[in-house]
């Protein structure tokens, strides 16, 4: 079926459901490429602030939080596109995009100490594969994706695979589990293959200046708000009804509590819209604090996989979502914020791994029970941290497993714990002792039951398309939408949702940017092959 698209939106309504990236970027394009009304544009948000996974709060004297943080590249090109027109945090005259740009020209990254054990760095020179893992490697970069429906990384490799260099940098880099789908694992292979030959340093990895809710998310609601976009926030989308005919898949209402808990409806029009995005990575997360492990919440806490629960049950077409959403145990790991009103783990830590702060990267801890990892930014991270103020962030991948110095699992570690266990593996617990007893440092760990769900195996059609067979005036976007040949878990990957859905639906001069192909430049292809034989 021929998509009719609008080319008169001037009294059309749109309405968002979500406030992150994906929704955020639709505005955007909705008002600079379709020409819509800033005033007719509604992101319908349920929480007190905009940006879903690219966050950070908090302050020096409470201790600052991330849940996590979105590696990017420079050929995420529809991000970028998207960032290039909106003015950076600090400098109106510069955008988001020259403004990362420029701070990665300054701060290059080149971890040194990628991988520790024994608290000592591992020479990570070589994969460590051998030639039935490099064959296996091969062979999944060519198999059709359509054969590996439901299929796991640990389906498709022997088990040595997994205590190889190769496996540890990619598990702590990506937060790919050997349960993981191998599918994604596919996508990834040849999505970043440019970057294979530096993963051992994490080369041509970039960051933001600040952490990406400031960096990214305040301006983009900034230069939304700036031409009149309406943000409704604490207004929970409950519930969407569809015309389901077989000549079309029209949405005609959408049902939503706001603030006060009171339900409405808000009827569509016959030129109005709905862009949903179904499924969160980070809904229902819980801080714990210094004292108190944070509380792992389940399913029915969590408004956008009931929303889209619901909204599955009407169309075949709109998705599976238990398949992402239903194995909490799966799809959960811990991560961790810690303040320091102190400079000594920060200087302990350039002088240990030769870099500077913000140069260096993940560093992964490979005999850790947990698998834990930290990151230490560029300081400062957050605009409204004072300069005798640093933080770092972490995480492990298995919180259900006791610690090799706190005989507890991380899930029911608080933060003062959690940092016992990372001094142990470090060894510098008589280093960070009096920092703790002057209370000069704080840690809040983070409970995220559905951070790894958009890695679960899955099969064609769990993820809904963009824009289902039939539907007139509705899109899905964000990470469990289907995105041909892109891949999850990165910020490229909403941005083109939802230039997906607009340009999909509306008029417009402009096509949907093509994804990166590196795979097919004979190079890259050259250096990805040394590399997995070093």
């Amino acid at each position: 079926m021929q998509r009719e698209k609008n080319t008169d939106p001037e009294n059309s309504k749109i309405y968002l459901v979500g406030g992150g990236l994906a929704s955020l970027a639709s505005a955007v394009y909705l008002i600079n490429d379709a020409y819509v009304s800033a005033n007719n544009i509604h992101i319908l948000e349920q929480n007190t602030t905009l940006g879903g996974a690219l966050d950070g709060c908090g302050d020096p004297d409470n201790g600052f939080v991330i849940r996590g943080g979105r590696m990017h590249e420079k050929h995420f090109v529809c991000y970028w596109d998207l960032l290039s027109h909106i003015p950076s945090y600090d400098d109106p005259a510069i955008s988001v995009t020259d403004e990362s740009f420029e701070f990665n020209a300054r701060y290059v990254t080149h971890a040194q100490a990628r991988l520790l054990k024994s608290g000592k760095r591992m020479d990570v020179s070589s994969f460590g594969l051998s030639l039935k893992h490099q064959a296996d490697l091969l062979k999944l970069t060519f198999v059709s994706e359509a054969t590996l429906n439901n299929v796991r990384i640990e389906d498709w490799f022997e088990a040595s695979f997994f205590e190889t260099n190769y496996w540890y940098l990619w598990t702590s880099m990506f937060a790919f589990q050997k349960w993981s789908s191998v599918a994604a694992m596919r996508r990834y292979m040849k999505r970043f293959i440019h970057l294979l030959d530096g993963m051992p340093t994490l080369g041509g990895i970039m960051r933001t200046q600040y952490n990406q809710y400031h960096s990214v998310v305040i301006p983009l609601q900034r230069y939304l708000q700036q031409r009149g976009v309406n943000f409704e926030l604490q207004t929970q989308v409950v519930d969407i009804d569809f015309e389901l005919l077989p000549s079309h898949k029209k949405a005609i209402a959408i049902h939503a509590r706001d603030k006060d808990k009171n339900l409405q409806q808000i009827t569509l029009g016959a030129g109005d819209y709905v862009f949903i995005t179904n499924g969160s990575i980070t809904e229902s997360t819980d801080n714990g604090s210094w004292k108190d492990a944070p509380v792992l919440k389940d399913k029915s806490s969590s408004g956008s996989w009931m929303l889209w629960e619901s909204i599955a049950k009407k169309d075949s077409s709109f998705g599976n979502p238990g398949v992402f959403c239903d194995d909490i145990d799966r799809q959960k790991w811990y991560s961790f914020t810690v303040t320091l009103k102190d400079r000594t783990f920060h200087d302990y830590m350039e002088d240990f791994s030769g870099n500077l702060a913000g140069t260096g990267g993940l560093v992964t801890m490979t005999d850790s029970n947990w698998l834990m990892s930290i990151v230490i930014a560029r300081q400062p991270h957050f605009p409204n941290q004072p300069g005798d103020v640093r933080i770092f962030w972490g995480y492990g991948l298995y919180p259900d497993k006791k610690g090799n110095y706190v005989d507890k699992r991380m899930s029911d570690c608080n933060g003062e714990e959690i940092l016992e266990e990372l001094w142990g593996h470090l060894g510098i617990e008589d280093l960070m002792s009096p920092v703790a007893e002057a209370q000069k440092i704080n840690c809040i760990p983070v409970a995220m039951p559905f951070i790894d769900s958009l890695f679960m195996p899955c099969a064609k059609g769990d993820r809904p398309e963009v824009l289902p067979e039939g539907a007139v005036n509705f899109a899905f976007l964000g990470q469990f939408a289907e995105v041909p040949e892109d891949c999850v878990f990165t910020v490229e990957y909403s941005v083109r949702s939802a230039q997906m859905a607009v340009y999909g639906l509306f008029e417009t001069d402009k096509q949907v940017l093509p994804v990166y192909d590196a795979i097919h430049n004979p190079v890259v292809l050259i250096k990805a092959m040394k590399a997995i034989c070093r």
